[in-house]
């Protein structure tokens, strides 16, 4: 379980105040098998994609 501490909420909401804003990840990256073949397949898809929209 969490620190729920309040000293530890206020330091975390800092921290986030702090925190530069970025887009959200769209695809798990990582070096796994497991990973790299998710990756493959979705770059796969992405590609037939374009093709099919420049097309």
């Amino acid at each position: 379980m969490t620190a729920r501490h309040h000293r530890k909420v206020e330091t975390q909401k800092k921290k986030a105040r702090r925190a530069i804003p970025r887009p959200k990840v769209t695809r798990s990256l990582g070096n796994t098998g497991a990973a790299r073949t998710r990756a493959k397949k979705q770059a796969g898809k992405a590609r037939a994609a374009k093709a099919k929209a420049s097309a």
